[in-house]
């Protein structure tokens, strides 16, 4: 039963936009590991910006 787990900042992911990415991430391991798609388990983890960062430094949002 494989499992994944996808982390995106809570920033503009839109409801339809996590629907492809468990369908594609689903698809990927059906392709690649001949994985039953009934038994794959996806989990989208939303971390709030300020939880977020890269290369020693904190992800602050930018106003636009």
């Amino acid at each position: 039963m494989p499992y994944i787990n996808i982390k995106v900042t809570d920033t503009n992911v839109t409801k339809d936009q996590k629907r492809l990415l468990i369908e594609g991430a689903t698809e990927l391991v059906v392709r690649i590991l001949n994985k039953n798609p009934a038994t794959t388990h996806v989990v989208i983890d939303e971390i709030p910006l300020e939880n977020w960062g890269f290369n020693g430094t904190q992800t602050v949002a930018t106003k636009t």
